[in-house]
């Protein structure tokens, strides 16, 4: 088990840093998100309680002296693939593990799951050093439980680090970096040093407004809807305000109307937190135009998914 130490970060020569890629790696919902606007001091990955919420490869940049990490935060890997989006966020995601100079294996404090289990398979199967992540220790009760909890994982494989600690209170993280980094290779750095994310500001857009839906809305709808920044740019009237054109796109006419709400109020609700924090996210004022549309069966269908961005 590591207890992260003080040290200032990884020993490598004058001029030189560790820079590489870490991928985020477990079963849905343990908080591989969290964890990564956690350690970036920013939110550049969406957020929420439901699994799944991460449907894409979302990289996240921290530099320090010494080292830069590209956080690659992947989908869960799951057993259950019944549609086409399920298949594509298996494969991108067991894609990124051989690709990472070290992977990051986060799992649940005093919880282990058969999905679990599969995860660690196909970690063994990369031959990437894994770090052991031990997530939620704040919840985890009783305590005496987690150091057996702890010894027991620690036989299933040959983990390089055992680190336990809380994304959410960001307890046990803030050295975690430095650990992180001892695994990386010397290498120049490969994104300037204040950039954050490889990600676009649509894509960046689009998940924000589809973080709010997912937070707001019933259980199933969430699952079937995807969001398309059809047109973002300057005002013309106003300079200095974004305005940012986007399409809801569900898989049934019943969906849309749960989204759409008695009288536009559900709509008119999303719309608005989504635009306070687009506003965050870009520092200026913005203006937010959103529309629902019925696309059946987009989740299934390869071809559309392509279109909405998804590399199937």
């Amino acid at each position: 088990m590591t207890d992260i130490d003080d040290e200032a970060g990884p020993d490598v020569p004058e001029g030189e840093a560790r820079c590489g890629i870490a991928a985020l790696v477990g079963r849905p919902n343990v908080g591989k998100s969290t964890l990564l606007n956690a350690l970036l001091g920013q939110k550049v990955s969406i957020v929420s309680p439901r699994p799944q919420t991460t449907r894409t490869r979302i990289h996240g940049v921290l530099t320090r002296p010494g080292m830069q990490i590209i956080f690659a935060d992947l989908p869960g890997i799951h057993s259950k693939q019944p549609k086409a989006i399920n298949r594509y966020m298996n494969r991108m995601a067991l894609a990124s593990l051989a690709d990472s100079d070290v992977n990051l294996f986060l799992i649940e404090a005093l919880r282990w799951t058969d999905e679990d289990e599969r995860v660690l398979e196909e970690l063994r199967a990369a031959k990437r050093p894994i770090l052991l992540l031990i997530n939620k220790v704040d919840r985890a009760h009783p305590k005496d439980r987690l150091l057996p909890f702890i010894a027991e994982l620690s036989q299933k494989a040959e983990f390089a680090e055992v680190v336990p600690l809380s994304a959410l209170k960001r307890d046990n993280i803030e050295r975690l970096p430095a650990t992180i980094a001892k695994y990386l290779p010397e290498s120049p750095l490969l994104y300037p040093p204040g950039q954050l994310t490889d990600a676009s500001d649509r894509f960046m857009a689009a998940e924000i407004i589809r973080e709010k839906l997912t937070r707001r809305l019933q259980e199933e709808v969430p699952y079937g809807l995807v969001v398309e920044v059809e047109g973002m740019g300057e005002a013309e009237d106003e300079p200095g305000k974004l305005v940012i054109q986007a399409v809801i796109w569900v898989e049934r006419t019943g969906q849309k109307a749960i989204v759409i709400g008695k009288g536009g109020e559900l709509l008119k609700e999303i719309g608005t937190a989504a635009r306070l924090d687009l506003k965050r996210h870009f520092g200026k004022p913005v203006h937010l135009e959103l529309w629902v549309k019925v696309r059946e069966g987009w989740s299934d269908d390869e071809n559309v998914l392509r279109k909405f961005g998804f590399e199937t």
